[in-house]
């Protein structure tokens, strides 16, 4: 396993992360006894970056992490807090009150069994709260012991610059992928500029850049997915053509589509680390392919005429969620 570092005096990490959100909440029903496993074979693979929210399933996703770490494992642990949930699984906004933040840690440190939490990071900016005020909280617990790193989720430009004035930040972990390449412009400059890492969550889109998806596929109304434009009618049809012409491009280099698609992300800077949501280890070890396929320039070039930048069809988000990210500001 390769490692890479998280901005100028951040950890030293995987190549590759895992994503856990699936194995709890978002995207149908998953196998608790599979999520175990692949969480598992992600340790013994080499991958040291594990990615939950307390809000994943109201505290399983952290609970079912717990579960499955054994006595000799040491994974690093990033949390993302700040989503209010209710009882019937709804969204209610963000908290970043100070408070708030001390409350939130204070759960995640018991349902993970840990008196630590790796990377500490609020998983939106709270527009009712200065994000001077979340970073100083954050910071606070750091200094005493209980955070080691602070990241940031889905924030914009000025904002990172807000947050490193406040404390150092390891990384920002945002969205980036063949069909979202919004960070290219502002946010990704911005955090080279300060010495802020990347944790590239969504990098398959979804499930849309795996080679496995198609437009026959029937989602739960569990399955956000079923609301995302990007998966909707006339859009699904234009991003799964797409998919087709990374498939060729996949096919000739006798390597996967779900491959192809994370070695691009890979390939965009060493401050970059892809985060992968498998949530079965057939998936987990496709995605762990992907950190042995190299990209001549000459290939890049063609993925990028296949897929240009803004190729997709449908925003990344549906309207209701757009609005809470501090990044399309």
């Amino acid at each position: 396993m390769r490692h890479r570092v998280l901005g100028k005096d951040g950890p030293e990490v995987s190549a590759l992360g895992l994503g856990a959100m699936g194995m709890s909440d978002l995207y149908g029903p998953a196998d608790r006894a599979e999520s175990i496993a692949t969480i598992r074979a992600a340790l013994d693979a080499g991958i040291n970056l594990i990615d939950t929210g307390d809000f994943y399933g109201m505290g399983h996703n952290e609970l079912l992490i717990r579960e499955a770490l054994r006595a000799q494992d040491r994974p690093l642990i990033s949390v993302k807090f700040g989503a209010l949930r209710d009882p019937a699984g709804g969204w209610s906004g963000y908290d970043g009150r100070p408070e708030a933040v001390r409350n939130f840690l204070a759960y995640t440190l018991r349902r993970l069994g840990t008196d630590h939490v790796d990377i500490y990071r609020p998983a939106r900016v709270d527009p009712a709260v200065p994000i001077e005020d979340t970073v100083g909280a954050i910071a606070e617990l750091v200094r005493a012991g209980y955070v080691r790193h602070i990241g940031l989720s889905e924030v914009g430009a000025e904002s990172l610059r807000r947050a490193q004035a406040v404390h150092p930040i390891a990384d920002l972990q945002i969205e980036y992928s063949l069909l979202s390449r919004g960070i290219e412009s502002e946010i990704l400059p911005t955090a080279r500029e300060l010495g802020i890492g990347v944790t590239a969550y969504g990098v398959l889109s979804r499930g849309l850049l795996s080679g496995h998806w198609s437009a026959r596929r029937e989602l739960t109304g569990h399955d956000f997915r079923g609301i995302s434009p990007r998966f909707q009618g006339e859009n699904l049809d234009h991003n799964l053509k797409l998919v087709e012409e990374l498939r060729r491009l996949a096919e000739a280099k006798g390597v996967a589509v779900s491959q192809l698609a994370i070695a691009w992300v890979a390939a965009q800077g060493e401050d970059i680390v892809p985060l992968v949501g498998a949530r079965r280890r057939e998936r987990l070890t496709e995605a762990l392919g992907a950190l042995d396929v190299r990209l001549t320039e000459a290939e890049l070039a063609d993925i990028e005429r296949a897929v240009p930048a803004d190729a997709a069809a449908g925003d990344r988000y549906a309207a209701p969620l757009m609005a809470d990210l501090d990044s399309e500001r």
